[in-house]
């Protein structure tokens, strides 16, 4: 596969990254709320991994930035994937789906 073919992701509401190097994530986290808004899916699950932390933090401030994200937190489930699960607002896809209609 060619490294600047797009890969395509299935837009289900979960997001693994171990595969995206975290220059890739800047963009490709922000580009997979806005798919998920426009299926309509307002809850995120965003496996980053454990580790040191550094896609985790890198995903968090993206995530602090985002107009459409309500709320995150990291799962506390007991995988052994470092993940945080994301709310998004519903609300904001109304606004957005109201500005396409006009």
């Amino acid at each position: 596969m060619n490294e600047s073919e797009p890969i395509e992701l299935p837009i289900n509401g979960i997001l693994d990254l171990h595969f995206f190097s975290p220059k890739d994530v800047k963009e490709l986290v922000p580009d997979y709320i806005e798919a998920c808004l426009e299926k309509e899916i307002y809850s995120l699950r965003i496996i980053h991994g454990k580790g040191k932390g550094v896609l985790r933090r890198l995903v968090h401030n993206m995530l602090d930035k985002h107009d459409a994200v309500i709320s995150y937190r990291l799962a506390d489930d007991s995988s052994s994937w470092g993940a945080t699960l994301v709310e998004l607002n519903k609300s904001k896809n109304d606004k957005r789906r109201t500005e396409v209609i006009s």
